[in-house]
């Protein structure tokens, strides 16, 4: 274990709540450096696919309030 970890492991019961969400938010977003350009593509292609199957009446939207109150009855039960 580096200096550094054991550092942070010795001292967390120290920190608030939002002092640990701070450290948490900040471990993630440091491992989130690498940029993958396939998932970028993906995406692309799949929200055209989406767009196009809305586009021909392939498929129907559904509006967000539809969508809200099947959450909300779902989890209501």
């Amino acid at each position: 274990m580096s200096v550094a970890l054991k550092q942070v492991v010795e001292n967390i019961g120290n920190l608030s709540s939002d002092e640990k969400a701070q450290v948490a938010h900040c471990l993630i977003s440091s491992l989130e450096v690498q940029h993958d350009d396939n998932v970028d593509q993906a995406w692309a292609e799949l929200s055209q696919k989406r767009f196009s199957e809305l586009k021909s009446r392939k498929v129907e939207g559904v509006s967000w309030e539809e969508i809200k109150d099947k959450i909300n009855s779902t989890t209501m039960h």
